[in-house]
């Protein structure tokens, strides 16, 4: 598995990831603005794929945000049929190395309890094993699903 910055070819991965979870987050696919976001990070370089010699596509994706000592993950999908295998973990690594440093914060907004993808995509449980803590609600989401803020502190790094 690779994790490289993402390029302009890249656009039609990270729309084909994006159409297996709009049932989760709402439409993207056929959304301007979603487009331009993703176009937005690659030209700053805050973009990140997974991929595989073995599998087609683009494996995952990630959209980071910086405006230090606050970072923000923008957002974070893995393929439907790889997740689970350590892709996510892979890609948060490597923008924590290449984009994050201390001291600060790395925020992201995921499900609420409540949000039947809390449950599903795993993600609450995968933001928890990589050190976030939960935070406070924030507003729901573009199909009207509850959100809440999670939370990695960044120390000062130790050289």
């Amino acid at each position: 598995m690779t994790i490289r910055p993402a390029r302009d070819a890249d656009l039609a991965g990270f729309l084909t990831l994006a159409s297996q979870v709009e049932h989760w987050f709402g439409p993207m696919v056929a959304e301007p603005g979603f487009h331009r976001a993703v176009n937005d990070h690659i030209r700053d370089g805050a973009a990140l794929v997974a991929e595989s010699a073995t599998a087609p596509g683009i494996l995952g994706g990630l959209l980071l945000g910086a405006a230090p000592p606050a970072y923000h993950v923008h957002w974070l999908v893995t393929s439907e049929h790889c997740r689970g295998a350590g892709v996510g973990r892979l890609l948060m690594a490597e923008a924590l190395r290449r984009y994050v440093t201390g001291p600060g914060t790395v925020e992201v907004v995921t499900f609420g309890p409540d949000h039947p993808g809390a449950v599903d995509s795993g993600a609450r449980v995968f933001y928890e094993k990589l050190g976030f803590e939960p935070g406070e609600p924030t507003d729901p989401g573009p199909e009207g699903g509850s959100r809440q803020i999670y939370r990695l502190p960044v120390p000062v790094p130790v050289r």
